[in-house]
């Protein structure tokens, strides 16, 4: 069980970590203009531009971990990228109700720093460079 495990468990785990990314980059795309009041109403500067750049950097970051092409960087811009949006959007210290979605980009953060120390395992572009 546990050589399955090895051999596809690296490509779920691209998948799953991406698939938040994937949902919430499209999400921005289909509602731009609530997504923008949103952010608007977090006191952000530059909406229209941070909006766009956080739209590329999702989708661009998740379908890069998919295909494990470049999958250490990609899990290096995304780890950067939650750091801020946590902060600004799930600050638990000022709204208990952010509780979880603080700790689940948390858990997310770790398990880009999985990828960035061990590349993206087998059925990867990386892997196949190599």
């Amino acid at each position: 069980m546990f050589k399955l495990i090895e051999q596809y468990g690296p490509l779920v785990g691209r998948i799953l970590l991406a698939a938040i990314f994937m949902i919430s980059g499209f999400h921005k795309i289909a509602g731009f203009e609530g997504s923008a009041q949103y952010m608007a109403g977090k006191g952000l500067p530059m909406v229209p531009f941070l909006l766009a750049l956080a739209t590329i950097a999702e989708l661009a970051g998740a379908a890069l971990l998919v295909l494990g092409w470049h999958a250490r960087w990609a899990a290096l811009v995304i780890f950067l990228y939650v750091i801020p949006v946590t902060l600004v959007f799930h600050p638990f210290w000022t709204d208990a109700s952010q509780l979880w979605n603080f700790w689940k980009n948390v858990a997310i953060m770790g398990g880009m720093l999985y990828i960035m120390a061990y590349g993206p395992g087998p059925f990867s572009i990386d892997q196949r460079r190599r």
